[in-house]
């Protein structure tokens, strides 16, 4: 079967994780996704590890794991962009093109004609997504931009981590590149925007993500705490600043993530942990109330959750009804049942490891399934299907 995007190529000039991030999501949608990469050792993250996949004799293979984990579904070829042969090449694929993804800095395609301009030119329905860290004006615009960096400046670092009093305290960042995964999905969306006007118009596109952007855009109800009333959210380690009881507890043996959206899940918790008498307390009433009083009602919660096992837990709690679960490492994540059931772990084909491991899209189709159906290229695997 072919997928909703059968037909549209895809020139991908990025590297990294944003860009790579979005036309894999792409690929999994049907694209065809040429990605053009340097002659001398193709895009940097093939060779960000250890670790590396594995043949099947469990010997490293020339890619990072971290490369594979965005560029499956893809063809790779190798271009010198920088000469003249390497820039007519481009010329001649954008003419077949529908979409080119690029992550340069604002204005680094000009020197070899290569920008919006110069492309549109040749194809005057081309979408073409330009990912940067700031985006193409302002006066940052010039700056190099990486997912560490932005989440610090966009202010996602200033909410994350345990409080500055709190033992461990100070800003953290997530544990992985968020502003540059909401980027590239941002990116995805903006370009699969542009391909519906040009279907219905025949006009190409400029599309302009920044990372940046993103990262403030992504602050959502954080962002607007401090829009409505001037103060700045503070860091408060796993509890929410919204919601309570909403955080992580300490079980018998080990952890419980309780997270209690309304009165009749709180009423439900209440019975089921043996304290009734804390959702009739009128201190506790709503949530409006639990938040207001949430210094003297967490340590009562946390009395009670400290007296069972997290399984236990887990079992009469989700009888109840009551969201909660366990803080899973990685290894049980893929052990999960849930995970198992929606199938979430992939192997695919690979020319030099035989299999490699990858993870579904979480964009499900229940008329027509996303088929997977190649691994990620080799560093210029598909030459000769391009270039001779």
């Amino acid at each position: 079967m072919s997928g909703p995007l059968d037909g549209v190529r895809v020139l991908d000039l990025s590297r990294i994780l944003a860009g790579p991030w979005c036309t894999q999501t792409l690929a999994d949608l049907g694209a065809e996704v040429i990605k053009v990469e340097r002659p001398e050792g193709g895009d940097d993250t093939r060779a960000w590890g250890p670790p590396f996949a594995r043949d099947a004799h469990g010997n490293p293979t020339s890619d990072a794991a971290y490369f594979m984990a965005a560029n499956r579904g893809k063809k790779s070829i190798t271009l010198d962009i920088s000469s003249a042969q390497g820039q007519a090449k481009i010329r001649e694929l954008v003419a077949s093109s529908d979409v080119l993804l690029e992550n340069y800095k604002v204005g680094g395609l000009v020197k070899y004609g290569l920008d919006y301009a110069s492309l549109k030119a040749v194809n005057p329905a081309l979408v073409y997504c330009s990912i940067t860290g700031f985006g193409q004006t302002g006066p940052y615009k010039q700056r190099p931009g990486y997912d560490f960096m932005i989440q610090a400046m966009g202010g996602l670092m200033s909410i994350t981590g345990e409080a500055d009093e709190q033992p461990g305290g100070g800003p953290i960042k997530v544990g992985v590149a968020v502003a540059d995964l909401y980027t590239g999905l941002y990116a995805t969306i903006g370009i699969l925007a542009a391909l519906r006007r040009k279907d219905a118009t025949g006009q190409g596109e400029h599309v302009d993500i920044a990372l940046l952007d993103t990262q403030v855009a992504v602050l959502a109800n954080q962002s607007m705490n401090y829009l409505t009333t001037g103060d700045s959210p503070r860091r408060l380690g796993n509890a929410h600043p919204n919601i309570v009881p909403y955080e992580a507890f300490a079980s018998a043996d080990g952890h419980l993530i309780l997270a209690i959206g309304n009165e009749g899940q709180f009423e439900r918790f209440c019975a089921v942990a043996g304290c009734a008498e804390l959702a009739e307390d009128p201190h506790y009433a709503t949530n409006q109330l639990r938040v207001t009083h949430r210094n003297t009602l967490v340590p009562e919660i946390a009395k009670a959750i400290a007296r069972k096992t997290t399984d236990e837990w887990i079992t009469e709690l989700a009888r109840a009804n009551v969201p909660c679960g366990p803080i899973n490492r990685i290894e049980q994540v893929f052990c999960d049942p849930q995970v198992l059931a929606r199938e979430l772990l992939l192997s695919l084909p690979h020319t030099e490891a035989g299999t490699v491991p990858s993870v579904a899209s979480p964009i499900r189709f229940v008329e027509n399934p996303i088929e997977y159906t190649t691994g990620p290229p080799l560093l210029g695997q598909h030459n000769g299907e391009f270039l001779d």
